[in-house]
């Protein structure tokens, strides 16, 4: 018993003592690994003096110091200068990381989140699939080096999923949508047509208005989608009007109603936007020329806001989209009037 105190004495001496770092270091703990291999990996990088005393000091911190003592996780640590053995188990154990962050902005396709999950290279693993359009939330996520790509697709879905059960509960009664997933298809058009935060519930209005007369949507996106898919237009490819008449499953110059499935991965401004739109009578939406959208409730204000368009992009010398030169179509109930 005295030779099990006297070891426990020295091993907790060595345990609770100022570490060898004179300054602050980073050490990343790898997925999988065991505690005698974080141990060897600590000594190795000259954090810790002694690997077996580390390990020894873990097993007797649990067993003498009346508490249980955390399972080491992996991640990427900073450790403080002479931080001691046990305060760097403390470390380990609670898990405090550094963070890195990835932002996935609004109105990505699933594959281009993917795209830009696998350029993350503080991330690690292969995607096994690219997950269906609209099932992903854009966000800011946090993570720790080395957590996985699959981990991060995960919790973009978790997250989508809690915010559509919310909004689906308490959305107004009367928007034309049937499910969560018609909800997510319009909202992800109405995230395509403006990126203004101040627009988006006055787009969805303009769309739903649209519907509730038996209009199509013609919305610009929808042909990009129906062509592309989730790779995304080339970013120097114009619409052409033959693009406009190609019969796709998703574009609203040809079908009428909602796509079959979501363009593109929505945001929790668009969603919201979808659940609670605007109430108006606006039936027509063109650009300002500063990023925005002016709106109309009939064809006659639109052709005057597209002529006053087609002006301000002539004296910038830009070419309007070919869209412009579709007929837009007229309101039904204004022509039996």
């Amino acid at each position: 018993m005295l030779l099990i105190g006297g070891l426990s004495f020295v091993v907790f001496h060595q345990f609770e003592s100022p570490g060898p770092l004179d300054a602050p270091r980073t050490v990343v703990i790898p997925k999988g690994e065991g505690r005698i291999a974080i141990a060897e990996r600590l000594e190795r990088e000259g954090i810790i003096t002694n690997r077996w005393t580390f390990v020894g000091g873990y097993l007797l911190q649990g067993f003498l110091g009346g508490h249980k003592t955390g399972e080491l996780r992996a991640g990427e640590y900073e450790i403080k200068e002479h931080a001691s053995m046990h305060d760097v188990i403390d470390t380990l154990a609670e898990g405090k990381s550094i963070l890195y962050k990835t932002t996935l902005p609004e109105g990505l396709t699933s594959e281009q989140i993917v795209e830009r999950l696998k350029a993350e290279t503080s991330l690690s693993g292969e995607v096994a699939s690219v997950p269906s359009e609209g099932t992903l939330l854009p966000d800011t996520y946090y993570f720790s080096k080395g957590a996985s790509r699959n981990e991060i697709l995960d919790r973009m879905r978790a997250d989508m999923e809690k915010l559509l059960a919310s909004l689906w509960e308490q959305r107004d009664p009367d928007i034309p949508v049937r499910s969560v997933d018609e909800l997510v298809t319009f909202a992800s058009i109405v995230e395509k047509e403006t990126g203004k935060d101040d627009e988006r519930a006055h787009v969805a209005s303009v769309f739903i208005n649209r519907l509730a007369k038996g209009m199509r949507l013609q919305s610009d996106p929808t042909i990009i989608y129906g062509l592309f898919g989730g790779d995304g237009k080339p970013a120097d490819r114009p619409i052409f009007q033959s693009d406009i008449k190609k019969e796709t499953p998703y574009n609203t110059y040809v079908i009428k109603g909602l796509p079959p499935a979501p363009i593109a991965n929505p945001g929790r401004a668009a969603l919201e936007a979808v659940a609670h739109p605007w109430k108006t009578k606006d039936l027509y939406f063109v650009a300002d020329g500063t990023g925005g959208h002016v709106f109309a409730a009939t064809l006659e204000e639109h052709n005057a806001n597209v002529r006053r368009w087609r002006k301000l992009e002539a004296e910038r010398a830009a070419n309007p989209p070919a869209t412009l030169d579709v007929a837009p179509e007229v309101d039904p109930q204004a022509k039996k009037n």
